[in-house]
């Protein structure tokens, strides 16, 4: 319970939109940098870089707009307002929390998730050479 209101259906529906706008923020600054890693070869850390500094301005666009939609709900402006405010709330706390999520964490989740994919990678080649090396072995005994 946050200012005083509890969840109801319409602090539902905020945060299922919200839940969307992080995903669709996050989709964009990803897709970004996998682009340029598989096409211009930067390294991971590189492209997610690159990716966050050109897709900021969408990112911010696209919560400013939602912002300044949900800020007079959330104010509690206009008949009936006291039903719909804790969907201003919803909204209004939680872009500004989901703005800190996809700015910093999307980048090191990124850069995690890679540098797990090469290490798996480099394990599975490493193990097929193991078996080539040994078969090859076996072959020369024989």
């Amino acid at each position: 319970m946050f200012f005083g209101y509890e969840l109801n259906i319409y602090s539902f529906v905020g945060i299922i939109m919200l839940i969307g706008i992080v995903k669709k923020n996050a989709i964009m600054m990803i897709d970004f940098a996998l682009d340029v890693q598989r096409n211009e070869g930067k390294a991971p850390m590189e492209a997610i870089y690159q990716g966050c500094i050109i897709r900021f301005r969408p990112i911010m666009m696209t919560t400013m707009a939602a912002l300044m939609g949900t800020l007079p709900i959330a104010l509690g402006l206009g008949a009936g307002s006291q039903s719909r405010r804790p969907l201003g709330l919803a909204v209004v706390g939680g872009l500004l929390f989901s703005q800190l999520i996809t700015l910093y964490l999307t980048p090191v989740f990124y850069t995690y998730m890679e540098s797990l994919q090469s290490t798996y990678t480099n394990m599975r080649l490493r193990h097929k050479a193991r078996k080539a090396k040994t078969a090859t072995a076996t072959d020369k005994v024989q």
